[in-house]
Order: C-alpha cells, then sequence, then structure tokens
C-alpha cells in the first residue's frame, strides 16, 4: 500500500471534500496521533477539517488522544472490504489490534467522525454518510 506518508498525505483531501464529515466535526479543533507502525503522526483539526497532517519528530510534540496499530493492522483496516476484527477502530481495540490512549473525551464525543475520518483511508472510498 505505499508508505505510512504517502497513505495519510490523501487524508486532508478525503476529509476535507466531504461536507458531511465536515459537518459533523463542527466542533471538533485539536491534534490527535495516528500511530501507523513505528511512525506517529499529528493530525490537525480544525472546525471539522484536517489543516495538517505531520510526521511527529519530538517526543513532546502530542495530540489530546492517540490510536496507534502496527501497520499491517492498518493496511486491513484500509482495505476498501476490510476482513472482520478490522473494519472498526474499536473492534481492532477488542482484538488487542490497536492502543487508544490519552484524553478519551473528545473521542467519545465525536466517535462516528473520528471512526469515519480513519476509514477515509479505505481503498478506492471516501466517507459514507453514515446519517
Amino acid at each position: 500500500m505505499g508508505n505510512s506518508m504517502s497513505v495519510l498525505s490523501s487524508l486532508k483531501e478525503r476529509v476535507n471534500s466531504h461536507a458531511t464529515l465536515v459537518h459533523r466535526g463542527r466542533w471538533v479543533s485539536l491534534d490527535f496521533t495516528l500511530g501507523v507502525g513505528e511512525t506517529d503522526y499529528l493530525v490537525s483539526i480544525l472546525r471539522g477539517e484536517v489543516s495538517d497532517v505531520q510526521e511527529r519528530r519530538l517526543q513532546t510534540q502530542s495530540g489530546k488522544f492517540s490510536i496507534r496499530a502496527s501497520r499491517e493492522s492498518w493496511d486491513l483496516h484500509w482495505l476498501s472490504i476490510p476482513p472482520r476484527d478490522y473494519h472498526d477502530v474499536f473492534a481492532m481495540l477488542a482484538k488487542g489490534l490497536v492502543k487508544i490512549d490519552g484524553n478519551l473525551v473528545p473521542l467519545m464525543q465525536n466517535l462516528q467522525y473520528f471512526k469515519d475520518l480513519i476509514g477515509c483511508l479505505r481503498q478506492g472510498e471516501g466517507v459514507h454518510d453514515a446519517g
């Protein structure tokens, strides 16, 4: 699937081009860490739009919370039709495939937004309107 940054480089465009997703996240303005294998990325969100995605360069750089998984787990999650246990971040959490930590309040308050934001990296798809 290529390197992590090439996959994540499309995150800003994919999220910001979906009015429903941006609207769903209109109250979200924060940074969070998305870990892909050994590499962490800081994802900056401003009123539901992704304003920046950068590789974390210093240990002191962090977001409100982090979601980390192996590269292989994300590759399976980002397939157009993910296999069982890889279709949802919380299914991955239950199986020990993903680790979530930090201040989970904004994540839980905007859970569908973050699940759709991460899911929009699936191959050949954008975000589905879940209502």
